[in-house]
């Protein structure tokens, strides 16, 4: 198995230039070879030349031992092989000098130059050589045969390691740019892993908001007029038994509604099964295995259950038509409330109008739990290419009144709405007035 680029120089372990130790031991022992060899081939050499035998036995231990440094400077190598073939020594080190050569990582030029001058040196030596065997007699053959010896000893000694040379080098620059082009794909898989856990959280925060919001709408303003009217019935419990038995059966109907509609979504999310499947599920004969649910599944599950609890039979989720009853709920709860609506009534998209309706809704909300008692201006008006909505509150008439109720309040009320408008591209805008009320105003591009 092939390694990456940073495991590769990681594993770069060996002494001086070599990469490995087995590199080193390999170039030891070639070295070792060569200098016996070139050793044994410099006494023919000191008796040609006619100097002391010691003297051609160092020169080859010399000659030979160059070989250790052919992965540091093989044109050294090559040179030195070049030099000592008049000599008739140092096979070894050519044949390996020049496959290290072309293996090697140096311009064509030069190992070619080089490459054409070892083999001329070893085609002039030879022709030499074999001339005077021929002229001594050693040899019986034609004249042709001179040329034919030095040419084809020539190219036998000189083109196989070239060329093993040039495909092995080949081959490891092909091996080298794949380890690059792994490296850069590791980087490029590591950099998209961290963006899609970076979207992966960011999904997941969207969706735990979306589910926050959603079951906030479902149940906040129910569970709120219910505390509204139970403090109602325990202030008129005695004094107006009649009006009492009124609220009491308006906090039973609305909390029979909320409970209903925590059911219905608490059983959505927890068998992770849509509508479909879950009507495939009730006519199988065995029950299904539960299983885990994915965020977004709770998103949409929560979404679809506020819709429908808010919708009706016909699950298509709040509508403006349904607004007159959302006041009148409020105003059962003792609210003063005064609705008045501006322009041509008319359709707008599912979207468009849910988000209305929980805008209008979630500011009585806020209404009942900070300013109880007060009264209430909720406006709305149909424009050519827009739906705008104020809902303002007056003074609460006690200081205390605000906190009688004792309704408590998580904070997503405001940041819901301005979610659910900005997501339309519209715009919201929230804060006291002059008076000492409070005012909630939006405009949403009517699609």
């Amino acid at each position: 198995m092939t390694r990456t680029g940073e495991d590769h120089r990681a594993a770069l372990t060996g002494p001086w230039w070599w990469a490995r130790w087995r590199s080193a031991v390999l170039d030891g022992s070639l070295a070792l070879v060569s200098a016996a060899e070139c050793a044994a081939e410099g006494v023919p050499f000191a008796r040609d030349a006619g100097v002391p035998m010691a003297v051609g036995v160092v020169f080859g231990l010399l000659a030979g031992s160059v070989l250790l440094v052919r992965r540091r400077w093989p044109i050294a190598v090559v040179l030195v092989g070049i030099a000592v073939t008049p000599a008739q020594m140092g096979f070894l080190m050519g044949i390996v000098g020049l496959y290290t050569l072309a293996a090697c990582e140096l311009p064509r030029r030069i190992i070619g130059a080089l490459a054409g001058m070892s083999f001329l040196g070893t085609m002039i030596v030879t022709f030499v050589r074999v001339g005077q065997d021929m002229a001594r007699g050693d040899f019986t053959l034609g004249d042709w045969f001179v040329p034919f010896a030095a040419v084809t000893t020539s190219l036998g000694l000189t083109a196989p390691p070239l060329l093993l040379g040039l495909y092995v080098g080949a081959r490891r620059r092909l091996m080298e740019s794949l380890r690059e082009r792994a490296d850069s794909l590791e980087r490029e898989l590591q950099l998209l892993a961290e963006r899609a856990e970076e979207r992966a959280e960011w999904a997941r925060n969207e969706e735990r908001t979306r589910i926050a919001r959603e079951m906030h709408d479902v149940v906040a303003h129910r569970v709120s007029l219910m505390v509204v009217h139970a403090a109602a019935l325990q202030a008129v419990a005695r004094k107006d038994p009649e009006k009492a038995v009124k609220n009491a059966a308006l906090v039973g109907d609305m909390g029979r509604q909320a409970l209903t509609e925590l059911r219905e979504m608490l059983g959505v999310l927890r068998s992770g099964d849509g509508p479909e499947q879950g009507r495939r599920a009730r006519g199988a004969e065995s029950a299904p295995v539960p299983q885990s649910v994915p965020l977004a599944a709770v998103g949409a599950a929560a979404a679809a259950a506020a819709s429908r609890a808010a919708g009706g039979p016909g699950g298509e989720g709040p509508c403006l038509a349904e607004l007159e009853e959302l006041v009148g709920q409020s105003a059962a709860a003792g609210m003063v409330v005064d609705l008045s609506v501006e322009g041509e009534a008319r359709s707008y998209g599912p979207d468009v109008e849910q988000t209305a309706y929980r805008v209008v809704q979630e500011a009585l909300t806020n209404v009942h739990k900070h300013a109880a008692g007060a009264k209430t201006y909720v406006r709305l008006a149909h424009r050519g290419s827009e739906i705008a909505m104020q809902v303002e509150n007056e003074p609460p008439p006690e200081p205390a009144s605000a906190e009688s109720a004792g309704l408590p309040s998580g904070g997503n009320g405001l940041v819901g709405m301005r979610e659910r408008v900005l997501a339309l591209g519209g715009v919201f805008v929230s804060g006291p007035t002059e008076a000492g009320g409070f005012r909630v105003s939006a405009v949403i591009p009517a699609s």
